[in-house]
């Protein structure tokens, strides 16, 4: 008789997420994978019904032999507390994360497990697959999914397997989360590639997949997705100068673009027109890489990928500039001594 797989632990981070947390956890529950699996919700204090959700799974769940739900309490809000609280109250060798508005295709599990042991990684994950369940988010899902809107990042656009800077959420060893002592909880945003950089740092694998596929749904308005951005800029600013080394040139072209728009705007105000052909450069060319993005979605959603794109690059670069170093120095008080390296 063959052994069974590894018992798999999942972890959710979860605030505000009465719109999608039954879903997502559905969706772990159902799963097409043999091993034991438990699912630890880290409930923040959210102002809808999302504990009341989560209550409900609990005991919807308790009977269950295979998989049961269980939640721990998450008081700050923060989510690299919220998934240290959950790793530290689950059990199992491997770690799932998911995040409360995730949904995991079928076989997303046994096909991480399996990337595990294929690739000796300590980390292995796959592609945000954004989508949309109205005109504006199929907007902003298009844009997250498109090279103009987010880069080379593999994570978000596709690409060959291979060894990852980082990758979305994330299937861990237990062993490489505890080496590193879990998340930086100073991190409240980027501590995903804060934890993966260290991971790197002392020796292990991140191993990006395309066969893992998790489906995203994106914020549903202009402000949270601008906030989203403007958030993802500043904590990329504090990693740049936490772990110096860890910034490139794909960091960098927000930034630019904010300061290039902004001196070209004043400068077509006091100066000459002339000025304006940045601005009109880069709205120019937003429109044009919207036209291959928006492919098959309907009008009122082409129509506004170019909002969606402008706001997340000017947030995310805005975000960057205005990241304060009194907050990078914050975060560099409590680094901790660095992991030992992993044994070949």
């Amino acid at each position: 008789m063959p052994a069974l797989p590894p018992a798999v632990s999942v972890i959710m981070p979860v605030l505000n997420e009465e719109r999608h947390l039954r879903n997502s956890v559905r969706h772990i529950l159902e799963q097409e994978y043999d091993g034991e699996m438990e699912v630890v919700i880290a409930l923040g204090p959210s102002t809808d019904r999302t504990d009341e959700i989560a209550a409900e799974l609990v005991r919807e769940t308790a009977s269950h032999e295979r998989a049961r739900v269980t939640t721990v309490p998450n008081p700050t809000g923060r989510t690299p507390a919220a998934l240290n609280a959950a790793i530290k109250a689950s059990r199992h060798p491997v770690v799932v994360r998911v995040d409360g508005h995730g949904m995991l295709s079928p076989n997303y599990i046994a096909t991480a497990v399996r990337l595990l042991e294929e690739t000796g990684a300590q980390n292995v994950g796959g592609i945000m697959h954004a989508e949309g369940e109205n005109d504006w988010e199929n907007a902003v899902a298009a844009a997250m999914t498109s090279k103009i809107g987010v880069g080379n990042a593999a994570f978000h656009t596709g690409g060959q397997a291979g060894p990852a800077e980082t990758v979305y959420l994330g299937v861990f060893r237990r062993e490489a989360l505890e080496r590193q002592g879990g998340y930086n909880e100073e991190f409240i945003r980027a501590q995903d590639w804060e934890l993966n950089f260290r991971i790197r740092e002392s020796g292990g694998a991140i191993w990006f997949s395309p066969e893992l596929r998790v489906q995203y749904r994106p914020r549903p308005s202009v402000r949270a997705l601008a906030k989203q951005y403007k958030d993802y800029g500043r904590w990329r600013h504090v990693v740049a100068r936490y772990h110096s080394g860890s910034i490139n040139l794909r960091y960098l072209a927000p930034p630019t673009a904010v300061c290039a728009i902004a001196a070209g705007i004043v400068a077509g105000a006091v100066l000459t027109p002339w000025g304006l052909v940045v601005p009109a450069g880069y709205l120019a060319a937003i429109a044009a890489g919207s036209v291959p993005a928006g492919k098959g979605l309907s009008l009122k959603a082409r129509l506004q990928i170019p909002v969606a794109l402008a706001t997340m690059h000017m947030s995310w670069g805005y975000g960057f500039l205005t990241s304060p170093r009194s907050l990078a120095k914050k975060v560099i008080a409590s680094r901790r001594p660095a992991a030992q390296p992993v044994e070949a």
